[in-house]
């Protein structure tokens, strides 16, 4: 533990597990928030999402890194949050009695783990996306959740953007006539990560603790910061990255669950680095009266209908799609020659985080509750599945299994160490 951790820590009592009650800020008082994780991910949400909502203010941060933290620091203070308490161990940020609610932006691999950690010592969660590393800890989070009566906000941001919004009206209306298809897509140009062999962790990273309950491996920088993405140990690939927004949004425009079976194949076709996970993948879902489709490709900056991410939505009458291009985010709606009828784009920020506050206070379900971020992180799992396991896939949508295969079913969990962070459960 660093001195900050140390100094953090010096009088505290009681267990992140006994405090399970319900609590919540008083309406007149601001949430007082602590951020796990200070990559790039968390950085942003605290000097550009926490900063400009009502009634918060981050109070703690934890990272393991000590410059990202020292670094973080000075930000927090800069965004007007004052001298903020750090820690390198996320347990003593859940102890503290002085966080109502918690911002989980770790790496894959840490996401549920901290978020029911986090919701067993009673506070409020907005977990990044994908909320899982596996389908298994997803659910035990949405467990977690409805347990300790926690709002746990999903960080899918489209399900709080007022343009994404409208289009899932526009699909809603009948204009596209009967929908029977939507097709998500990620279309953009990765870096080559090279490759590098192990070494010592940095001075100043409790490198135990990042690695978590997950599988201990010897440090390397092509599995550490941001890297992590490409590793199966830490990460789910581009398609639990950038994908499981578009496949959210594909989702909910056709109004599904998870999918009966799934299909297609995913490869690695261009980059010859590091990269445990895909560059380029072909998956259908298919729900028996609808299907979902999933493609892509991260080695080139063209593209797909003028949007490198993005989603389609096809009816019997015509088509939507929903993205941003020009630099904003948006929809079009095409009738059936293919004839663009309606181009809608705004500037208008998305109110994710303003929406997890307001539900902190109200104990209201938020807009992208952790029901949904867990289906749709599901779908993320189960396209994976079936390109590590070379086959297609049957699923039980009603018990989240996969019959019939248990190499893959195998793959609905994953192998953890022993550690305090490990979800019971698993």
């Amino acid at each position: 533990m660093n001195q900050n951790s140390r100094r953090y820590f010096l009088g505290a009592v009681g267990a992140s597990v006994m405090a399970n009650r319900p609590v919540s800020a008083a309406p007149s008082d601001s949430v007082r928030i602590g951020i796990v994780g200070l990559g790039g991910r968390g950085t942003h949400l605290l000097t550009k999402e926490v900063t400009r909502v009502k009634n918060a203010k981050v109070t703690h941060l934890c990272e393991i890194d000590q410059a990202r933290l020292e670094k973080a620091q000075a930000n927090a203070e800069k965004a007007g949050f004052g001298k903020v308490r750090g820690t390198d161990d996320m347990r003593r940020l859940f102890d503290d009695k002085e966080v109502d609610a918690v911002i989980v932006a770790t790496p894959d691999h840490w996401h549920a783990p901290a978020a029911i950690l986090a919701c067993a010592a009673g506070k409020d969660v907005y977990v990044e996306k994908p909320v899982s590393h596996n389908l298994r800890e997803g659910r035990l989070l949405v467990d977690a959740a409805r347990k300790y009566q926690r709002v746990v906000q999903a960080g899918m941001q489209s399900r709080s953007r007022p343009s994404t919004m409208k289009a899932i009206e526009v699909v809603r209306s009948g204009v596209l006539g009967r929908v029977l298809m939507a097709k998500a897509w990620n279309s953009q140009l990765r870096d080559d990560i090279g490759a590098k062999p192990n070494s010592p962790a940095p001075a100043g990273v409790t490198y135990d603790t990042w690695v978590g309950p997950a599988e201990m491996v010897p440090f390397n920088a092509n599995r550490f910061h941001y890297k992590w993405h490409w590793n199966w140990n830490f990460g789910t690939g581009d398609m639990g990255n950038d994908g499981a927004h578009q496949v959210d949004q594909a989702r909910w425009a056709l109004d599904v669950g998870l999918p009966k079976r799934v299909s297609g194949s995913g490869a690695k076709y261009y980059f010859k680095d590091d990269q445990e996970t895909p560059d380029t993948m072909n998956l259908t879902f298919d729900y028996g009266d609808k299907g979902l489709v999933w493609e892509m490709r991260i080695w080139h900056d063209y593209g797909l209908e003028g949007i490198d991410n993005g989603v389609a939505v096809y009816g019997t009458e015509g088509f939507l799609h929903i993205g941003r291009w020009k630099g904003d985010w948006g929809y079009r709606v095409f009738d059936k020659s293919g004839k663009m009828v309606t181009e809608y784009q705004d500037k208008e920020p998305d109110f994710h985080m303003q929406n997890f506050i307001d539900c902190v206070k109200s104990r209201q379900r938020p807009n992208c509750d952790i029901e949904i971020g867990h289906l749709s992180s599901a779908m993320c799992h189960l396209g994976n599945i079936v390109h590590r396991t070379g086959r297609n896939i049957a699923f039980n949508p009603a018990n989240e299994s996969i019959p019939g295969d248990p190499a893959a079913a195998a793959m609905l969990k994953r192998k953890y160490r022993e550690h305090w962070g490990t979800p019971k459960g698993v």
